[in-house]
């Protein structure tokens, strides 16, 4: 039987009560400092009609106006920070997966957080001082290897790292160096299961036993694919560049959501249309205010995910509320036809059907009529040059599409490795439409 660890016992299983307490204190403590420090949103809160006096507990929290990376891009780039320069130690950057970069920034003790999130993390996937953990996610100003690279420190774990890229490298290291946890998006990790199968490797040939993988939506049968590649259990972890990273929230062994480090942020699930703040339970847009920030305090952030929060108790013993896995995002839901489509959805359909997560979704505008076409890699044991074959494989999948999405799809089989693998964030969206 598997037996729960935590980094931080007496924080990770505190009393609801207690976590209550001290959010109440450091938010309270927060606000004051926002606006004191920060004039941009001092200015909003103004606007609002509301001063720090005004908030007393988290049950004043929907009191505050929200922010939106519209904010953080008005801002940029130190239109929001909280601590002069001089105080701030470095800077990390968004992808710009979703537009123009977003640059946070850092005091020391902002980095310690955020590397004992990640710890945390670790240790929530069996991570210990006799691990070894290969850090494949990228480093510079990208969050993922940098706060899995810290925290895998503090665990005092024997840390690889890799970055992404260089694949056969990174497959010698993980067999060489017995690395026993991966850390790197779901997408690498399925490109790097598929390049082990095709040097005939087995799970039983490498020593992973885990991995922690993030920074991209991934559904449950990518998670099982991944798993059954590698021989590996697969944990989910959660962040951004504007909380901190990886490591926001992450999953315990019993996998029936992340746990959301509730000492260092409030989550709120508010109705994205109304800015309503919703019960527990809802499904709607995620959004975090930060407790200990400095440098790059946050208020009500919007963060465009979509998921729920459960406070049913968790056989893993941690009391911190957990979020689920994110259903998708806000600014990458696809309308088409008027139907709201996600890219999770496409890829459940695919998996089911024994297809590899590599895929690209094409949509277009034709005649003013929106077009969605799929473009699906096959496997090499599954590749055939019978038309016959393809078309019938090709019925099928437009099939389980329709009745996934509620609209017709082109689905378009491609050769095995057509399709442009990822070492970071998967590009799955090509939007041609002029709107």
């Amino acid at each position: 039987m598997f037996m729960e660890k935590y980094y931080q016992p007496e924080i990770e299983t505190m009393p609801r009560e207690q976590i209550r307490k001290l959010q109440n204190e450091r938010l309270i403590k927060q606000v004051h400092h926002v606006w004191e420090n920060v004039p941009y949103y001092r200015a909003k809160m103004q606007e609002k009609g509301v001063t720090p006096d005004d908030i007393h507990s988290q049950d004043d929290l929907h009191l505050l106006p929200f922010l939106t990376k519209a904010d953080l891009r008005e801002a940029y780039p130190y239109g929001l920070m909280g601590k002069p320069l001089k105080d701030c130690v470095r800077i990390q950057s968004t992808s710009g997966t979703t537009g123009q970069r977003v640059v946070a920034f850092y005091t020391q003790n902002d980095i310690h957080i955020w590397e004992t999130m990640c710890a945390r993390a670790i240790v929530a996937a069996g991570g210990s001082n006799e691990s070894v953990v290969q850090v494949s996610y990228g480093y510079g100003l990208f969050t993922g290897g940098p706060g899995l690279n810290g925290g895998s420190h503090l665990v005092g774990s024997l840390t690889i790292p890799a970055s992404s890229g260089n694949t056969d490298r990174q497959i010698m290291f993980i067999k060489d160096l017995s690395a026993t946890i991966l850390c790197c998006t779901p997408s690498y990790a399925a490109f790097i299961g598929e390049r082990m199968k095709e040097m005939g490797m087995s799970p039983d040939d490498i020593p992973l036993k885990a991995g922690i993988f993030g920074a991209e939506a991934w559904s449950e049968s990518m998670r099982r694919d991944i798993e059954a590649t590698m021989g590996i259990k697969a944990y989910d972890i959660y962040g951004l560049t504007e909380l901190c990273g990886p490591g926001v929230s992450f999953e315990c062994s019993d996998q029936h959501g992340m746990h959301i480090n509730e000492d260092y942020f409030i989550p709120e699930i508010i109705n994205p249309e109304t800015g309503e703040v919703l019960p527990e339970g809802s499904t709607g847009e995620l959004v975090f205010t930060t407790l200990e920030k400095e440098a790059f305090p946050l208020i009500r952030y919007r963060t465009r995910d979509i998921t729920s929060l459960t406070h049913e108790p968790c056989p893993c013993g941690r009391t911190h509320v957990r979020m689920t896995k994110l259903k998708g995002r806000t600014d990458d839901m696809l309308i088409i036809r008027g139907v709201n489509v996600f890219p999770s959805q496409i890829e459940t359909v695919l998996i089911n059907q024994g297809y590899p997560a590599n895929y690209q979704i094409i949509v277009d505008r034709v005649n003013n009529t929106d077009t969605l076409d799929v473009r699906v890699e096959m496997t090499p044991e599954m590749f055939t040059d019978n038309l016959g074959v393809v078309n019938q494989r090709q019925a099928k999948l437009v099939e389980g599409l329709r009745s996934m999405l509620g609209l017709t799809a082109k689905v378009t089989l491609v050769a095995p490795k057509t399709i442009a693998r990822s070492e970071g964030k998967a590009v799955r969206v090509i939007d041609n439409r002029k709107i």
